[in-house]
């Protein structure tokens, strides 16, 4: 694996899997956003300012993008919150993330609803917990925690007046065939429910990405290292298009120099179109084919879990 994710043509696999072919229909611009977390009280303005980095050189606009699949492990009815984890094992991540509208100079969406999932330390997802994630990882059951087998390592939240959230989860694990990835959709015009998202429409389905150098030294670490097998790189993932910052790959800093056991912050800035209505059926496959194991039929409620802090 290598740190440097330089851009190059991309070949018609990935083509394919990021653009579905031409079908996709929300929009995208990402790029990785690169102050501290200090400083919420940054004005709107300031903040669609600094969405000039992820702006078209040429004409000063953002960069429109075709999102991408949402993968088969998908679950309605995520509770509104910030603290994911529900006590899951793993290495501490903090995901601040800014959402601009492309169609308005980069202005931040305030009131945007920002969903995000991702598998556990061994690869696998709330819900769909039969599901085999390749190699030879612990069984799900075995990890001692807490968590409930159908919300965790899901949420959302909703977008304040710079168009900022931010999750605290863990460092995502990997499965085959995929890459270490978080999936993510922005939605607008709905509200906070009984402690669930409801209504509205989904403008942007995606993932977001994480530096080779990085994820091989976590996945040294436990509870990750008791995950063997074959590790897709950066280069060889079926989404990923190479495109750095751009394709959702995050901007990410140690919460402690030399130590990554303490945890990293990872930042990005996407770009949407309030307008646009995504379904989530962009090309790409998100998770190597169909879950063995069937999804829930019940949908999370907001008693199923004591951490819905907004």
């Amino acid at each position: 694996m290598t740190g440097s994710h330089r851009k190059k043509t991309i070949t018609r696999r990935r083509a394919l899997a990021v653009t579905g072919g031409g079908a996709a229909v929300g929009g995208i611009a990402i790029a990785g956003y690169q102050s501290a977390f200090a400083g919420e009280a940054t004005t709107a303005q300031t903040a669609a300012a600094s969405g000039s980095a992820s702006a078209d050189s040429s004409s000063g606009t953002c960069v429109l993008m075709s999102s991408v699949t949402e993968g088969p492990y998908y679950l309605d009815g995520a509770l509104v919150r910030k603290d994911i984890s529900e006590g899951k094992s793993g290495v501490p991540l903090t995901l601040r993330i800014t959402v601009q509208d492309t169609t308005e100079s980069c202005a931040p969406v305030a009131g945007a609803a920002v969903e995000i999932w991702h598998c556990d330390a061994w690869g696998y997802y709330s819900g769909y917990t039969t599901a085999n994630p390749g190699g030879s990882a612990p069984a799900e059951s075995e990890d001692g925690s807490s968590a409930n087998d159908k919300t965790y390592l899901r949420g959302y939240q909703i977008a304040n007046a710079n168009g900022v959230v931010k999750f605290e989860t863990i460092f995502p694990g990997w499965y085959t065939p995929r890459t270490c990835h978080i999936h993510v959709k922005v939605h607008t015009g709905g509200e906070k429910e009984d402690g669930i998202y409801e209504g509205g429409t989904v403008n942007f389905t995606g993932q977001l990405f994480f530096d080779d150098d990085i994820a091989q030294q976590i996945f040294e670490l436990e509870p990750y290292s008791q995950h063997s097998g074959s590790y897709t790189g950066l280069d060889d993932d079926m989404v990923y298009d190479g495109g750095g910052a751009s394709s959702g790959l995050l901007t990410l800093e140690p919460a402690q120099k030399k130590d990554a056991s303490k945890g990293y912050k990872g930042y990005i800035r996407l770009g949407i179109d309030p307008d646009a209505e995504n379904t989530g059926a962009g090309g790409g496959e998100g998770g190597g084919g169909t879950p063995p194991g069937d999804a829930p039929s019940d949908a999370p409620s907001a008693s199923a879990s004591s951490a819905t802090s907004s």
